[in-house]
């Protein structure tokens, strides 16, 4: 049996312009995590692949991450955010080690599949926090990335 109590908790369920604002330190730490993520399993699977589409994206990925790094720390500075040394999430950590456990075209089907799981996230908390956020700098930023995420997710599903 569950307490529902009202009033408590309900705003964060209503997905509509009166959600409450995200923060951008939130934004900041899960944004630089997700392109950590990215960049390192990018590199692993450079040192292996023999596959010319895999190599294509991940070498795409690095740039296009490196830039997505690189944006949100400026809109940051404009929006005086303090911006931490990135730092891998527990599940992404986990992705990593088992990027790193496989070998051959195995690697590459992983990567590709780790890959359209990372890009989903980055997809939500981007369009997320363009509308919902709390920065004008970095709502921004999110605004003009999360096209991007979705063309890698459109090529990942023609791969």
């Amino acid at each position: 049996m569950a307490l529902v109590v009202p009033g408590v908790g309900m705003a964060q369920m209503t997905p509509n312009s009166s959600a409450p604002a995200t923060a951008a330190p939130s934004f900041v730490a899960k944004a630089g995590a997700g392109d950590l993520y990215e960049k390192q399993s990018s590199q692993i699977v450079l040192q292996s692949t023999k596959n010319a589409k895999v190599r294509q994206f991940a070498n795409m990925m690095l740039k296009d991450h490196s830039k997505s790094t690189a944006d949100v720390k400026a809109a940051a500075a404009t929006d005086r955010v303090a911006v931490p040394a990135p730092k891998l999430e527990p599940a992404q950590a986990k992705m990593i080690a088992d990027l790193r456990g496989a070998s051959g075209t195995a690697r590459d089907q992983m990567y590709l599949q780790q890959q359209k799981t990372a890009h989903q996230q980055a997809l939500t908390l981007h369009s997320s926090y363009a509308q919902n956020g709390d920065k004008p700098a970095l709502k921004r930023v999110a605004a003009a990335t999360a096209p991007v995420v979705q063309h890698h997710i459109e090529m990942l599903q023609a791969m």
